[in-house]
């Protein structure tokens, strides 16, 4: 009997013996955390551009402007209300011009005696110089004298004179009324270019002036409306110096609304401006909505997301038609005898694998080979770490 139960609990310690150097093993396996390789795939005209940079911002129009006054007085008229289409040239609002019309009336008078006295120049001169001629042919016949052959000269180059005093006086008087054409003009408000009124800063009875009134800003300075081209809106954004270097121009981009979190608006970057601020270490930027709708309005908080530019697809990264991009996060690259390494996590244990990879996205990184979607990668991978090695997944 005691050798049948040395002989019963020997086998068992044999059985359990791997099971139990298993399970130790496993135990002392390195814990580490893991990602999986994601994958973009798109339809023949859809797009698979990788994220390069994400920033925020406000909806914009590129063409706007604060509408003033050229000369101040109280709005007799105004045409226009928030929504407003209005048109280049179009007359938005009128200023009281009641004494100016009467100075308009008075230069067109002035106008018409002048014109008079013209004509009545004209007349005397014509009689003058034919007076003049008279005496010079009695002169030629010796029955006047030279006395009068002077005098009745004169007299013709002193209505002559006359007549070109009257001249300038019409031209003089013509020119007050331009003048005043002009002042009456200047009370007219005229749209500078097509646009929406987006904001209406004044009502009917307000006194105005270029310059502004007290309670306005010194901005407005007499702005009577807002007018904004919606049909070419963008977003105002900044960038870190330390990220600009990723854009260049043209860079097609994602555009989306805080508004509408479900509608994505395609966009370009248009301008990078050339000077930087160098309190905040950001440069702004301006990116074109090339599809806004009647949801995108001006002001709106909006955040873009970069995109590479568009490339041709190697054949190898296309499967039935559609184009496939795999992503794994930049933490799980390693570098081995300048090899790009990503190691794999197969049945428990840790597998090395050697990747082409391709740019570089936020905080992702393409690979254009060694790695298939849904496999999961290490995340920091332990320097220790060696191939068919067993391993621990944090949370598992």
């Amino acid at each position: 009997m005691p050798w049948a139960v040395l002989i019963a609990v020997v086998g068992a310690g044999a059985a359990a013996y791997p099971t139990a150097r298993a399970y130790v093993a496993e135990r002392r396996a390195p814990e580490v955390e893991v990602a999986h390789a994601t994958q973009i795939v798109a339809s023949p005209g859809g797009s698979t551009a990788l994220p390069v940079l994400v920033a925020s911002g406000y909806v914009v129009a590129r063409h706007s402007s604060d509408v003033g006054v050229k000369t101040g007085g109280r709005l007799a008229r105004i045409r226009f209300e928030e929504g407003t289409r209005v048109r280049k040239g179009e007359v938005m609002a009128e200023i009281e011009h009641a004494d100016i019309e009467a100075q308009l009336e008075a230069a067109r008078r002035a106008v018409a005696e002048a014109e008079a006295q013209l004509a009545q120049a004209t007349a005397a001169r014509d009689e003058d110089v034919r007076n003049w001629e008279r005496q010079r042919q009695l002169m030629k016949d010796g029955i006047t004298t030279a006395a009068s052959l002077t005098g009745a000269e004169s007299a013709a180059a002193v209505s002559a004179a006359r007549v070109k005093s009257a001249e300038a006086a019409i031209a003089s008087a013509q020119a007050r009324v331009v003048v005043t054409e002009e002042a009456i003009e200047n009370t007219n408000v005229r749209a500078p270019f097509d646009g929406v009124v987006i904001k209406k800063r004044a009502e009917v009875g307000e006194t105005v002036s270029p310059f502004g009134v007290q309670g306005q800003s010194s901005r407005e300075g007499g702005a009577i409306a807002t007018i904004a081209d919606l049909g070419e809106l963008e977003v105002q954004t900044e960038v870190s110096e330390n990220t600009v270097a990723k854009l260049m121009p043209s860079m097609p981009a994602e555009v989306k609304l805080q508004a509408y979190q479900d509608q994505t608006y395609q966009g370009k970057l248009r301008q990078i401006f050339p000077s930087a601020d160098r309190a905040k270490a950001i440069v702004e930027v301006r990116v074109s909505i090339l599809n806004p709708d009647v949801h995108v309005k001006p002001e709106m908080t909006a955040s873009v997301t970069f995109q590479e530019p568009k490339q041709n697809t190697p054949p190898s990264q296309r499967t039935s038609g559609t184009e496939v991009k795999i992503l794994v996060p930049k933490r799980a690259v390693t570098e081995q005898r300048a090899d790009k390494i990503v190691w794999i996590v197969t049945s428990g244990t840790s597998v090395r694998r050697v990747v082409t990879l391709g740019a570089e996205r936020l905080d992702q990184v393409e690979v254009k080979s060694g790695v298939v979607p849904g496999e999961t990668v290490i995340l920091n991978p332990p320097a220790t770490l060696v191939d068919r090695a067993l391993v621990r997944v944090k949370g598992s």
